[in-house]
């Protein structure tokens, strides 16, 4: 980059330092199951406030880009006013919407991976901060054991049925340490500790206050 051209962006930097960071958003995967009849009573509402109150305190939130529990978060994120991303296991559009039956609609953006349900999982874990697990199936099962070997940061929301009501039996189980989990049946209390754990993770400080971006 030329010496002028540098310069101008030291200058930018020093005098507008919230212009700098104001766009960062800690990324929050909600895991859950795309067929809901293993799910409890409401969890449905659960997850559409557990997508707002992502939003609410800074985050952007990241899907499988399917039906189900995150079908209802992308519905959550958009009723906030926030940014929903979708990860799809097929390689165009057409494919998503043709071959994979998924829906399209409530997600900004929509990443078109190629890879099939397993790698789709992997990229989309490995996108994200923090990992929320709703209900849940053997899909959601996978997505946990990627971000538990990863050493992600993990939120249960207890309660809503499947897997998130099994999950700590599985890892009392599976002798491999308590990892970085979070088990909480309030959306509101759970996401509030995961941003503290994620904030403690990253390199780079989010400069977040709430009426700005968080859809307020």
């Amino acid at each position: 980059m030329p010496a002028g051209a540098l310069s101008s962006l030291a200058k930018i930097k020093k005098t507008m330092p919230e212009l700098a960071k104001s766009h960062l958003k800690y990324k929050i995967c909600v895991s859950g199951a795309a067929r809901t009849d293993c799910c409890a009573s409401g969890t449905m509402e659960k997850t559409k406030e557990l997508a707002r109150q992502i939003v609410k305190q800074g985050g952007v939130v990241l899907t499988g880009a399917t039906t189900g529990v995150p079908y209802w978060a992308a519905i959550g994120v958009k009723e906030a006013g926030g940014i929903c991303i979708g990860f799809s296991p097929a390689a165009s559009e057409a494919s998503h919407v043709k071959t994979y039956h998924l829906p399209t609609d409530y997600h900004d953006i929509i990443i078109y991976t190629g890879f099939e349900y397993s790698g789709r999982n992997l990229i989309l874990t490995r996108a994200s901060d923090a990992v929320v697990i709703v209900c849940g199936r053997l899909g959601t099962l996978n997505e946990f054991t990627i971000a538990f070997e990863d050493k992600k940061p993990i939120g249960i929301l207890t309660g809503t049925g499947g897997m998130a009501d099994q999950l700590k039996e599985i890892v009392a189980k599976g002798n491999r340490g308590s990892g970085k989990i979070i088990y909480d049946e309030d959306p509101e209390k759970l996401i509030a500790r995961l941003v503290e754990m994620i904030k403690k993770e990253k390199d780079i400080d989010v400069e977040f206050s709430p009426g700005k971006g968080g859809g307020e």
